[in-house]
This record gives structure tokens, C-alpha cells and sequence, in this order.
């Protein structure tokens, strides 16, 4: 398959990246580093997850803060919900796109959302309904897509019935997720070209963890594969509260600069993603994971 023209970085540091920080970020510092995130290019920023405050304090101000958004056109902000819960609270607060998420991992489905496999496909289903039918642009996620710290291999048969589901539900598009940083170039493009082959109809993208290394290796892969949509957060950040030592999202700026290396262009301006990177780090008052910001 063709190497696509252009793609599309989404960003999901304000979310992914910062729910596990315990240093709690102010909600005016999360606003500045949304809106100069949103200037440098990125056109896609999922700002807040909602689900339970005291198991992830970190989106205690969820509600506020998209009430308090800018007002961007042309920037989609977006949440990210595991129940109908949080789907309703996503409505209420005034967001008009939801990303709705379920585990191919029985374990970490109950960890994460204190749901089984079985109970996370209808829980996803419904979701999907209740976003569509309050008006919201729904789009998905299945996490574990690759592989679970808990499980170890995920049958792709389970990967592909969640993408079913989803494409039945009527779903935008379709992110796989290798939540633990479990995925291989070689796992990576076994999954994509078999989602090629089931003929799904659904926009397909990756989100890519860094915990072994491998995360822009794979970036590339699915580029290779037509991938035209990555998550991505600024300086690396992230990983997964329910999973042991689980290391960030592929950064940001580093998969940009990737991006443009390949001759891919991402409309986005790495070397401002990076200021905001400095910008965080400082606050925070450690180095972030990324490699790029420590240059520009």
C-alpha cells in the first residue's frame, strides 16, 4: 500500500499524558498548553478523559476545563469516555466529539473499567448510542490491541469483533491502541493488513506506546501499511495507570519531525509542539521522554 501524503497527528497529551502525573497540572496551565498546541498545527486534541476523579485525579476539572475551552473552529476537541457515565458527563460539559474505548484484554478491561470483555462490547455499543443519538461525532478506540502485560498475546479475533461492533454502531473512525507497548513491526503489520482484508469500511489508526522502544519503528510501519492517523502526545507522556510500567505515547514532536523525514506532511510545527514540551517540563520539574524538545 502507498505511503499516504498526509496525515493526521491527534493529540492526546492533555489527556493520556497528563492523567498520570502526581503533580496535579492547573487547569489555566492545561488551557495555556491546549491553546498553543492547537496554534502550532493540530488539528485533533483530546482534552480530558471522564471517568471517576478519585482513581485518576488528574481529570478532577474535566468539566471546567471544557466548559472553558477556546473557541477554535477549526481545532476538534474531544473527550475520551469508558462508560455511559462518561459519556453523559462528556455531553454535559459541552463537547461535541466523544472517543468511546473498550480493552481486548479481559484483564486490563477489569482493571481499567471494572468491566469483562463481554460486558466492555456492549458497554461500547451503548456508548456509541448514547453519544450518536445526543449529536456527538463518535469516534473509537480498542485498547490492548497488541498485546496485554496481564494476558500476554490478544486473539485478533477479539480486536476485530470490537472493530465490528464499532462499525456497526456507526462509528467515525477506529483507533487500535497498544496501550502496554507490547506491539512488534511485525505484530503491527499482521493487524493492519488484516483489518485491510476484513473490509470494515472504517478509517484505521494507531496508538503507539514507547515502552519497549519500538514506538516510531512502528509509527513508520503503519505508515508503510496507509496509516493516515496516529495518536501522538507532546513530550512523550503518558502510559497507563492500571498497568505497571507502562511508558509513554509516542511524542509528538518526534513523530512530525518522522513524519517529515519520510516526505509526509503533517501540518504541524514540531519546534513549537517542543516549546510547549520545555514549558510543561519545567513545571513539572523533570525531563520528559521525548528526544526532540531537548533540541529545538
Amino acid at each position: 500500500m502507498a505511503i499516504p501524503e498526509k496525515v493526521t497527528l491527534v493529540e492526546v497529551g492533555p489527556r493520556d499524558g497528563f492523567q498520570l502525573e502526581p503533580k496535579i497540572i492547573p487547569t489555566d496551565l492545561k488551557l495555556e498548553m491546549i491553546t498553543r498546541l492547537a496554534a502550532s498545527g493540530l488539528k485533533y486534541i483530546q482534552v480530558a478523559s471522564f471517568v471517576n476523579p478519585r482513581r485518576v485525579p488528574q481529570m478532577a476539572d474535566a468539566d471546567d476545563l471544557v466548559r472553558r475551552l477556546p473557541q477554535m473552529p477549526s481545532v476538534t476537541f474531544f473527550g475520551l469516555a469508558l462508560n455511559a457515565v462518561g459519556v453523559e458527563r462528556a455531553w454535559l460539559s459541552g463537547l461535541k466529539c466523544i472517543e468511546v474505548s473498550i480493552s481486548a484484554s479481559d484483564a486490563h478491561s477489569r482493571r481499567n473499567a471494572g468491566l469483562s470483555y463481554a460486558s466492555a462490547l456492549r458497554e461500547g455499543e451503548n456508548m456509541a448510542s448514547i453519544a450518536a443519538a445526543a449529536g456527538m461525532t463518535v469516534t473509537a478506540s480498542v485498547q490492548c490491541a497488541f498485546g496485554c502485560v496481564f494476558e500476554g498475546e490478544i486473539s485478533m479475533s477479539r480486536v476485530l469483533d470490537a472493530a465490528r461492533m464499532f462499525t456497526a454502531a456507526g462509528v467515525a473512525r477506529l483507533t487500535l491502541a497498544d496501550t502496554t507497548g507490547m506491539g512488534t513491526p511485525p505484530a503491527v503489520e499482521r493487524m493492519l493488513r488484516e483489518f485491510d482484508t476484513a473490509n470494515l469500511d472504517l478509517p484505521v489508526g494507531l496508538h503507539l506506546h514507547d515502552t519497549r522502544g519500538l514506538g516510531l519503528v512502528n509509527a513508520a510501519v503503519g505508515l508503510r501499511c496507509g496509516v493516515s492517523f496516529f495518536d501522538t502526545a507532546l513530550g512523550g507522556m503518558g502510559g497507563c495507570p492500571f498497568v505497571p510500567g507502562a511508558a509513554g505515547n509516542i511524542a509528538t514532536e518526534d513523530t512530525a519531525y518522522l513524519m517529515s523525514a519520510m516526505g509526509v506532511e503533517t501540518g504541524v510545527d514540531w519546534k513549537a509542539v517542543a516549546s510547549c514540551t520545555r514549558r510543561l517540563s519545567a513545571f513539572l520539574g523533570r525531563d520528559l521522554p521525548g528526544k526532540l524538545y531537548r533540541m529545538a
